[in-house]
Parts: C-alpha cells; structure tokens; sequence
C-alpha cells in the first residue's frame, strides 16, 4: 500500500468514511491528518460543476463551461489524438474550477441505436470506442485531474437501469462489453472507473468479484478507484468486499455505519478496507497537490471554444452529396429554413448537461460565409405538431433560393439519461417539410442534428446530406465550414444507420421491459451482423464521403502489421480513414465475417501518397474461450482487409496463424450469424446455465432492488395512486417534448435508491420502511420509518460527540 503509515493513523470511523461520500459530490477530508476532500464533477460533453445544491441530474445551474461535441460525434472523427486535444482542455477547466475528477468519458457499447443516452457514447465497435476512449482519457489526466470511464459495464438501456440485469454469455462479454474498457484502462491508465447501475448475470457490477477484482485489477493492472454510479451501491458492504472505493453520493454516515459495524462483527476483513481507503487516499492526495501546483488557471475560453469548432468539424459526416452539390459556390443563393438553425440542438439531455460559455446557432453566423442569404423560415414546430402557416413560408421561401439548408434533427424528448427511445424516425412535420420543399426546390442540402441513427427514408427528397451529430457549441459555423468548402468532410460513422430498427440484431430482445435483459444476439453486435448476414442498411460503419477521392495499393502483410499505399487522387486535400478489419473464414469458434481490429486518419494533399502502417496488436486474432476460462488464438488462414468503411474492402491479404486449443463449436446461430430470433434452448446453450426468471412476480411483495414504476402491482391502495400520479406526470412530459428528468428517474429508481439518492435525510432502515408500507402494512411501516429515523439522528449525536471529545 502506498499510504500505510497515514491508514495506521486513521480510525475504523474515519476509514469507513473515506469509502463513502461527504455529500452529492464530493469525499470526506480527514482534516487532522490534512487529507483532502476531493471535488467529482460530471464531463462527458463538458464540465457540469453545480453551483448551488447539487442533484446530478442537471436541474440546478452549473458554472459556464465549454460545451464540447458529444463522444458520439467525436467518434465519427475516428481521431484519438483529436479526442486526447478535447480531453486535455476538459482537464484544464476542471483545474481552474477545482474540479479532482472528471466523470468522464462514456465508453458503453451501442448495443441497440434506441438507448437513450448513446449520444454520450462512442460506438457499436469496442476497438474504435476503447482507443477513443484513452486518448480522452491521456488528454484529462495530462493535466494531474483523474478521468473516471463509465460506465463499467454492459449498460445498453436506460429502462429500469438500476435494477435492470443484463443476461450475456462470457464470451461476449469480455469480446464486445469488455475489450473497450481493457483498451481504455491498459492504454489510457484512468485514476477512476465508474461501475454501472445494472447487474451482470445477476450479480450488481459494483460487488462483482468477478469483474472488479478478477479482470479490473488482476487481469488489467488497475489500481485506481472504483466510484459507484451515483445511487448505484446496492449493497456497500458487498461493495467494498468486491473491489468498489467510493460510494457516490454520501448517505451522512449511514453506510460508514453499516460498514463499520461488518468489520466489528467480522463479516468483512479491515484489511479489505484499507485496500480500499489506500486508493482513496491516492486519489485525493494526487490530485489536490496537482491542483494547487497549477494554482489559479486562466483560461482562454476562444481557445477552447475554437478547439470544440475543430473537433464539430472533424467529426461532420457527408453522407450524401448527388451531383456534388456540396461545398456551394461563393455567392449562393440559399434559403435557410428548419427550426435547428435558429435553435440548434448541441448536446443530450442529462447528468452530461453543459451551461455553454457560448453558444453559435446557424442563423448568427451565416454572415460569416459568402452565401447570399434570401430568407429563414422555422418550417415546422419543434414538438412535431403540424404547422400549415410555418410549411407554407418555407415552401415559398424556397422557391426564391438556388439551393436550401435545411436544417433538420431528433428532438431534446429523443435523447437523455433516463429515456430509450421508442422508434428511429425523426419528427413526420420534419419530414414533411423536406418533401414539401424538395418538391419546389430539388437541390435540397440537409443538416441533420442528432446523437444517434435515425432511419431516412426521406434521403431520396434530398440532394445531400451532412450529419454534424451533437457538435458542441461551435458546432454550427464548423458545419458551415464544410457547406461552403472552407473545411473538408473527413468524418466516417462510428456505428450504423439500418433501414429501419427491426433490421437491428437486438430488435427482439430490446429494450427489455422486465427484470433481465438478453444479449440473445450475442458477439453480432452492429455491423458484426450486417456484414456476416449480408443485410442491407441506409449507412454501413465506417461510411462517409470525401470532397476528394482516394486510391489504395501495394499491400504488404506480416506477423505484426499491415502496409499500403494511400493516394489522394483528387483535387482538394483531404483525410481518409483507412480502416483493417479481420476475419477468419470457417472459423470453429463461431466469428462474424470481419471485426475492426485497427484504423488510421491520413490527411493528403492532391496527388499526394503515403505509406500507412496498421500494427496488429494482441486483439487482432483473439477470442476468449469459456471452457479454458481465457484468452485464445484458433489456428487458421485469416483474412486481412484494408477498406474505405466495412463494406468497401479495397485491399485483402492472408496470414497463416498457429493458434493453441480446439475451439469449442457454439450454437448453430453463433455459427452463422442469423440470431434475430434465438430459441430459449439456443441461448441457454450458450451461457452455460438455465436463464434467470424474465419477469417479476406481480404476486409477490415488492422488493428494495424492484423499481418505483412498478408500483402499480403494489398491494397498497396508496402506492397504487401514487404510481398513476407519476405515471401522468412521466406521459405529459414525454408529450410536451421536453424530458422531466427527476420524473423518470424516479419512475426508474429502485427502492433502495431513496436510502441511497438523499443525502442520508433517508437511511435504509428507513427505506425498508416505506417499503413495508408500500406492501400493505402501513402501521408497521411507519413505525420502521420512526425507528429508522431514531437510530440515525442517535448515531449522529454520539458521533457529534466523539469528534468534540
């Protein structure tokens, strides 16, 4: 241990102390031994440090900081020194407002393009997201400030995401939810990670041994802190025991208590507890000495707002241009229609939430650009309501127009912590505005806004097509960079548009509405199977025009990487991202027909060739053998493919590996890749065991681990109205178009969450409590609530006492 000395000093008190925090977001100081309270603070997107009371769902005001795109977006720049620049500005304003660890980046696997939140994430691809994700995480931590990854692990939905248990075999597991977080941790070496909210194989990620010791610690060499998601200590007991630090957010001494009184009756070993408090120490100890060696930091807040316009721009994905209607001429005519450009849509909705330090919108920078502006016009409400007055001005203001921006996009509803989406269309009035329009005008360019895919039958109604995703603050000029040529389109999708959403492999089996959630489709995640099935979709991953065009020659493959030539055979500079996808055909263990196992962004000039290089590193042929219980390579003739996107191979080698083991034969679906509709008994065969129960039993109590939302089986006629007040309030949010946030996280919280989420004004005695009277015994509830309440102000008043003593 790194701190021995100062753990001897402490007592069992204040060490259990240490492993929960001082309040919603920040650690206990112990100010004799002048160990440091540490500041943790939201930052996917940007920092969101509350000023005020802290709630971390983003309901109260937070300092001004810059909004960056959102790791969906930057994904699409497939450019982790990209990600590494945003990174180390993030770090740098979490100095200058005393920021310890930034809560940051998500790295969770798209398992389905319906989860609400996967505009905070990266990609369906586990190699893109995990390298992304470390060059985050170098850039923050560059600066003495601690990352912290999330959220650790297999967390694909939003729906009763507490409680929710995610069913998945081990091997893709660790293959597809697991190898992100191993590139994260072994190249980007975060302080901190952050456990999930849901259970694996139903265990809670955070007192999985399993998963925190075993694979975390031993297996990836992390040594840093584990913090739970915040409300997601289920048991902190079994937490700690697991290899969880840091409870967020403190519960005002009731869990210090609980695990106080375990290392007393001998359930867990004080040695375990220190091991915990040694990382905690750590961690403060670091980072605040890092703080105050930085002492006050100015920032220069054009920088960085330039560098989040860098960073939109590099991530805009061209996904259509007919005719090369884009980059316009200087001097166009354009009418600039679609409610966005005046009010644009920058971030998603949730605990990633960024008060700007500014904000563009398209309609005040337009002037900027040599364009000649004829007129905007709103063209439809943003809350999808038809508007016949607001169409009808866009349609004529179209017709005066050489070529019409329209600016189209998902809803804030679409997208937030807390809410999956429902469907992958974008609003029918939007829609109806591009058919309107295309009608009068067909040269129709179309700047769409969003976090995640969207079906598009509508693309035949529009000439191009330039996806800027979330883009930050600066996302708007760094749009119209690329619409008038000042910038070149160099981004490629980082996950796939299917034609529509039953197209996707999860379709069936998500979101789960009950207590388990399947990963029936197994390791055919995304474009693993597209390509295996030959399924056509809008956009495959990878995919995104250039303004110029590129040739690739001269393969060379080895053992240890793969060369060619790139060319830039075209008339303007610009960046290809070469991607080196391999396969193995006829492969025992059961593969998709190819896997990205490596990339590189190279920027040329006209005429100009390089040569790339692609390393081949320990993931590029593995696959993890359940029955060996590790990591194995099968012997064969793989299949080496350098392509433009997954689809478009544009060179292929061989290279013959000897590998160790037979592989074990999977079920005939993982065999195949035709897992849309996986039986029970296919399925069972491949976890090893018998599936847990799927659905609650509605006859039964309700227990603290079921969620509020489920109240309406409760045999309490009290708790029953309660749950239809809630549900109104949840439905007529939903229906205005902007998300409550409080309402669905309650509707989704467990009953443990309310001794847990309060700051210790409820303990879990008293929790229990309200649950006893929730199944029906109201008096013997209330006086468990009374009981609780006793004990916990009694403790706080010896406790009060000893420090003054």
């Amino acid at each position: 241990m790194k701190h021995a000395d100062l753990i001897r000093q402490l007592t069992l008190e204040e060490k259990c102390g240490l492993l929960s925090g001082r309040d919603v977001w920040t650690t206990r100081p112990v100010p004799r031994l002048e160990v440091p309270s540490a500041f943790l603070s939201d930052g996917p997107t940007g920092l969101r440090k509350q000023m005020g009371e802290g709630d971390h769902l983003g309901l109260n005001a937070s300092e001004p900081a810059t909004c960056w795109p959102t790791a969906a977006a930057v994904a699409n720049s497939w450019d982790p020194a990209l990600g590494e620049a945003v990174g180390a500005a993030l770090g740098e304003e979490a100095l200058a407002q005393k920021v310890n660890m930034v809560l940051g980046p998500g790295l969770n696997i798209k398992r389905s393009p319906l989860c609400g939140r996967n505009f905070e994430y990266f990609s369906e691809d586990p190699y893109l997201a995990g390298k992304m994700a470390a060059g985050y995480i170098r850039g923050i931590q560059s600066k003495g400030v601690s990352a912290c990854p999330k959220h650790f692990a297999a967390n694909s939905q939003e729906l009763r995401r507490m409680a929710n248990d995610s069913v998945v075999d081990e091997r893709t597991l660790r293959e597809i939810y697991l190898t992100n977080f191993e590139i994260a941790v072994r190249e980007g070496r975060p302080g901190a990670i952050m456990s999930s909210y849901n259970q694996i194989n139903e265990v809670y990620t955070n007192e999985d041994p399993h998963l925190l010791r075993d694979i975390l610690r031993d297996e990836w060499g992390f040594d840093g802190v584990v913090v739970t998601d915040w409300g997601g200590s289920n048991d902190h007991v079994e937490g700690v025991r697991a290899g969880s630090t840091l409870e967020m957010p403190g519960t005002a001494g009731d869990s210090d208590r609980q695990l106080a009184a375990a290392v007393r009756a001998g359930v867990i070993d004080e040695a375990l507890v220190d091991e915990r408090v040694d990382e905690i120490l750590e961690f403060a100890l670091r980072t605040d000495a890092a703080r105050k060696a930085a002492g006050e930091v100015k920032l220069d807040v054009e920088a960085h707002h330039a560098l989040s316009g860098k960073a939109a721009e590099q991530s805009a994905v061209l996904l259509k241009n007919d005719g090369n209607l884009l980059p316009l001429a200087a001097g166009a005519r354009v009418a600039v229609i679609g409610d966005f450009a005046d009010t644009p849509r920058y971030q998603g909705a949730g605990s990633s939430n960024v008060n700007p330090t500014k904000l563009e919108s398209a309609r005040q920078v337009l002037n900027q650009f040599p364009l000649e502006v004829v007129g905007y016009a709103a063209g439809f409400e943003r809350a999808d309501k038809p508007n016949e007055e607001l169409l009808r001005a866009a349609v004529e203001l179209a017709k005066k127009a050489d070529v019409v921006l329209l600016y189209l996009g998902l809803p804030e509803i679409s997208e937030s912590e807390g809410v999956d989406r429902t469907h992958m269309r974008i609003p029918a009035n939007q829609v109806r505005v591009l058919e309107e329009v295309a009608a009068v005008n067909p040269r129709v360019a179309v700047l769409l806004a969003g976090g995640s895919a969207v079906e598009a039958p509508w693309l035949i109604h529009c000439q191009a097509l330039l996806y800027g995703g979330l883009g930050g603050q600066a996302g708007a000029s760094a749009l119209l960079r690329i619409v008038t040529g000042q910038a070149e389109p160099s981004g490629r999708l980082s996950e796939t548009w299917p034609l529509a959403l039953e197209d996707n492999p999860s379709a069936a089996y998500w979101p789960s509405p009950c207590r388990t959630s399947e990963y029936r489709e197994g390791l055919y995640v995304g474009y693993r199977y597209y390509e295996t099935v030959e399924k056509p979709v809008r956009f495959v991953f990878g995919y995104g025009l250039s303004y110029t065009e590129f040739a690739y020659s001269d393969l060379k493959v080895s053992a240890g990487a793969v060369t060619f030539t790139l060319t830039n055979t075209g008339k303007r500079r610009g960046a290809e991202v070469a991607q080196l996808y391999v396969g193995l055909p006829g492969s025992q263990a059961g593969r998709p027909v190819r896997e990205l196992k490596g990339f590189a962004k190279v920027w040329l000039e006209p005429g100009e060739s390089k040569t790339v290089t692609i390393p081949l590193d320990d993931k590029a042929f593995r696959y993890f053998d359940t029955t060996a219980g590790g990591w194995r390579v099968e012997s064969g003739e793989y299949r080496l493919e350098i392509g433009a996107n997954c689809h478009d191979i544009r060179l292929a080698g061989t290279l013959a590996v000897e590998g160790s083991g037979t592989p074990a034969i999977p079920p005939e679906p993982y065999r195949t890749g035709r897992v849309a509709q996986v039986s029970d008994a296919d399925f069972t065969a491949l976890l090893g065991r018998e599936l847990p129960p799927a659905r609650w039993d509605e006859s039964a109590p309700l227990q603290m681990n079921d969620a509020i939302g489920q109240m309406y089986y409760a045999k309490s006629a009290l708790a029953r109205f309660a749950w239809r007040v809630l549900t109104k309030k949840k439905q007529k949010s939903e229906e205005s178009g902007v998300p409550d946030l409080n309402i669905q996280f309650i509707y989704n919280m467990p009953f443990r969450g309310i001794g847990k989420m309060m700051n210790g004004m409820v303990t879990m005695e008293m929790a229990e409590g309200i649950l006893v009277m929730v199944n029906g015994h109201f008096c013997k509830g209330v006086g468990q609530v009374w009981r609780g309440w006793r004990n916990a102000a009694k403790a706080a008043k010896a406790e009060k006492k000893a420090a003054q003593g």
